[in-house]
């Protein structure tokens, strides 16, 4: 049986491999010429100064500083018990596609577009421009509106009384 055929691909693959190889065995030997042998702990150590900078010079005692151990923390600070944010939000539908059931509302307050699915309805069907109240989860792929009706309309502003 005929020997495989070398192709421009497989010898090139074989070019990279060797001077890959080449190049370590390069680097291994400079290593080795640059080595020093028998270096004393303090020429290994690495120092920080007081502005957070590495350096080779031990830090100067006279600006040493004492901490306290009282002081160091090292757990995450307590957060403070947040308000409830008002879970029933106003909005305004963008879009709502119905034949595929989906759609966003823009958020009066936050101004931020909010995905709502026709799953997510609950005052019956909705069109675009309609005023609503939703509730807001988080979804596969973000905030989602959920529990959305229709907002009550607001009554017209009462007129002046005369004089």
């Amino acid at each position: 049986m005929g020997r495989a055929q070398e192709t421009f691909g497989k010898k090139e693959n074989e070019k990279k491999r060797l001077k890959k190889k080449n190049d370590k065995e390069e680097k291994r030997e400079q290593r080795k010429a640059n080595a020093k042998p028998g270096q004393s702990l303090d020429e290994m150590l690495a120092y920080v100064d007081e502005n957070g900078n590495i350096s080779t010079t031990p830090p100067d005692p006279t600006k040493k500083r004492v901490i306290k151990d009282e002081d160091v923390r090292i757990s995450i600070a307590k957060q403070e018990d947040m308000e409830p944010e008002d879970v029933v939000r106003l909005g305004t539908v963008a879009f709502f596609n119905d034949s595929k059931g989906y759609g966003f509302i823009k958020d009066s307050q936050t101004q931020e577009s909010i995905f709502v699915h026709a799953n997510g309805l609950a005052g019956g069907p909705i069109k675009e421009g309609d005023r609503v109240n939703f509730e807001v989860e988080m979804g596969q792929k973000g905030p989602t509106a959920v529990r959305v009706k229709a907002a009550a309309a607001t009554p017209p502003p009462a007129p002046a009384a005369a004089k």
